[in-house]
C-alpha cells in the first residue's frame, strides 16, 4: 500500500493533514504493510491549485500511490481519484495517526469541500 497524505508543512508523520487537498503545500508519500509503516517521504506539492482543475491530484498520482488521506477535498478532485480507482479518506489530525489509522481500517469517506476559504482548521 502506498498512501498519499496533504501536508501543512514538511514535517513529515509529525505534521497536520492539510485540511484542503489542492492547497496543501506539501504531501506525504508513506509505504506501509499490514500494519506498519515500512518508509516515508515528504515532497513539495508543485501544483498547488490557483482555482479548478485540481492538478495536484496529477501531481500526486505521480508517485503511484494507492490511497489518499485529506483534511477535505473538491469533488473534482474527488472524481479524478475515483477515475483512477484510489480510494480517498478524511482525517483531521497529526499524519502519523492518520496512517495508523487507515491500516486499521478506521477510516471513512471524505466530503466535498463546500468553499476553497479554509483558515487551516478541519471543519468538513
Amino acid at each position: 500500500m502506498k498512501i498519499g497524505i496533504t501536508l501543512n508543512d514538511d514535517q513529515g508523520l509529525k505534521s497536520e493533514v492539510c485540511a484542503h487537498f489542492g492547497q496543501c503545500s506539501h504531501f506525504l508519500i508513506v509505504e506501509a504493510e499490514g500494519d506498519k509503516i515500512k518508509n516515508s517521504k515528504v515532497v513539495v506539492n508543485a501544483a498547488v491549485h490557483g482555482g479548478g482543475g485540481c492538478t495536484a491530484v496529477t501531481e500526486i498520482l505521480k508517485y503511484g500511490i494507492t490511497h489518499v488521506i485529506a483534511g477535505g477535498m473538491g469533488m473534482g478532485a474527488q472524481n479524478k481519484f475515483a477515475a483512477a480507482n484510489v480510494p480517498i479518506f478524511g482525517y483531521c489530525g497529526k499524519a502519523e495517526d492518520a496512517v495508523k489509522a487507515l491500516l486499521q481500517s478506521k477510516l471513512g469517506g471524505i466530503d466535498p469541500c463546500k468553499d476553497h476559504g479554509h483558515d487551516g482548521e478541519c471543519g468538513h
